[in-house]
């Protein structure tokens, strides 16, 4: 069997990071079996749906380096949809319901004062459904009471739901337009989608979606709900839900940092930094995933940026540095960046466009001393140690007496990249220049 999964987003806004985490877990599912993972662009409601999000979509997966196989648009759809719903409607699965929304919550209140649980109250299949004047009806589909629903889901293990105590579902509007539950069926059969991971939020959904792949003549994919996101104070975040790639990407946050991020919250596996998503890819396993909700922290978030930042090699982000920063600077500075952006601070510290400022009283014979020395080193042969070593001899200096002034003069910050890495890349005459300067 070819493992197909989907990823199935309606275009009334911009994906989110719940949304990526999902599109995340089908793809990579699909990618280490060997299998597809199709996009499937959910635009029924045509009044809310909108171009430049399908396109904006697209450009977030691009952007996360989720490739898919395959695209299909609901909308292009109908007359598939329109067959099945016939062949339902011949069974008896759907029925005609005329009853208005102020009839329904009526209806729920008396079952809620009588201690009942707020199931939607069918009519008998047989008997004759009076049809107000005038009005177009909605439809539901027709739970089998005699057929009880359960199914294996790969997170949630067992799942079991009397049919009689769900309400049959309403699957197109008295206007003719359809409801996410019917097409979402109809599609997977019709694209052999054989997995179906989502939100813990669809169990329900998908406890009626059960009967309807079996009304259809189709057997159910395999299922995997997951436990929802919740932001860092330990609840459900709306933070979450407005959260789009374009936040990230402003952020200097990296693709593969949400990948490595999302692939692994909610699991028993660490989070780890990594530069390529094939170890992600190989590990992923749906019974690693917990019950408990999934925390999702931006500090977590800015840390594995910070990791692997620092991993990355020179080839990986070459095209968004300044043309100043070659494969040694990147190698000097990127164990202090946060985002590959900040390597931009660092041009003037590696051109002769700085000027430190002047050094305190006490350690300005110092650096006249380094400014002599440095005029009489090898700069291709490690001259920061040389330096230091001279300096140590003729000053009796060592530890931070000795390094901090050295490092103010030449980058004008306390911390910084390993000066044996960062001294070859100032020229030799600028590093004196400086030496100069800050000595007054």
């Amino acid at each position: 069997m070819t493992v197909i999964t989907r990823f199935a987003p309606s275009p009334t806004g911009q994906l989110h990071v719940g949304n990526v985490r999902t599109a995340v877990h089908n793809w990579m599912w699909a990618r280490k079996h060997g299998g597809e993972f199709l996009l499937r662009i959910d635009d029924t409601d045509v009044a809310r749906s909108r171009e430049e999000f399908v396109d904006g979509i697209r450009a977030d997966l691009r952007w996360l380096g989720l490739d898919w196989d395959g695209e299909e648009r609901q909308s292009a759809r109908f007359a598939l949809y329109d067959a099945a719903f016939d062949q339902l409607q011949a069974a008896g699965r759907v029925y005609a319901c005329y009853e208005t929304p102020e009839e329904l919550d009526i209806r729920r209140k008396v079952l809620l004062s009588r201690g009942l649980p707020p199931v939607y109250e069918r009519k008998d299949a047989d008997a004759p459904v009076p049809v107000p004047n005038g009005m177009a009806p909605h439809w539901r589909f027709r739970l089998d009471h005699d057929a009880p629903i359960a199914w294996d889901d790969l997170v949630r293990g067992a799942q079991h739901f009397d049919p009689k105590l769900l309400s049959d579902p309403v699957v197109r509007r008295a206007d003719g337009s359809w409801l996410y539950l019917l097409p979402s069926v109809i599609d997977d059969i019709a694209m052999g989608v054989t997995h179906v991971v989502r939100g813990e939020d669809h169990v329900s959904n998908t406890a009626a979606q059960v009967q309807m792949f079996a009304a259809l003549g189709a057997r159910p994919p395999t299922f995997a709900h997951e436990a929802l996101l919740v932001g860092s104070e330990g609840k459900l975040s709306k933070r979450l839900g407005a959260m789009g790639m374009d936040a990230f990407r402003d952020g200097g946050i990296e693709p593969i940092t949400l990948l490595a991020l999302l692939a692994r919250l909610g699991t028993s596996d660490p989070v780890e930094p990594v530069i390529d998503p094939a170890p992600l890819i190989e590990r992923i396993d749906f019974a690693h995933f917990g019950r408990a909700p999934a925390r999702f922290d931006d500090n977590e978030l800015a840390l594995l940026n910070r990791k692997i930042i620092h991993m990355m090699p020179h080839e990986q982000v070459a095209d968004r540095l300044a043309a100043g920063i070659d494969a040694a600077a990147w190698h000097a500075i990127r164990p202090n960046l946060g985002t590959v952006a900040e390597a931009a601070d660092w041009l003037s510290v590696l051109g002769d466009s700085f000027m430190p400022q002047q050094a305190v009283p006490e350690d300005a014979d110092m650096l006249r001393a380094a400014a002599a020395q440095a005029a009489a080193l090898d700069w291709a042969a490690d001259p920061w140690h040389a330096l230091t070593g001279a300096l140590k001899e003729a000053t009796g200096r060592k530890g931070r007496a000795l390094f901090l002034p050295l490092r103010l003069a030449l980058t004008g910050r306390e911390s910084g990249p390993d000066m044996g890495e960062l001294l070859p890349l100032i020229a030799q005459d600028e590093a004196i220049r400086r030496f100069k300067h800050a000595a007054g």
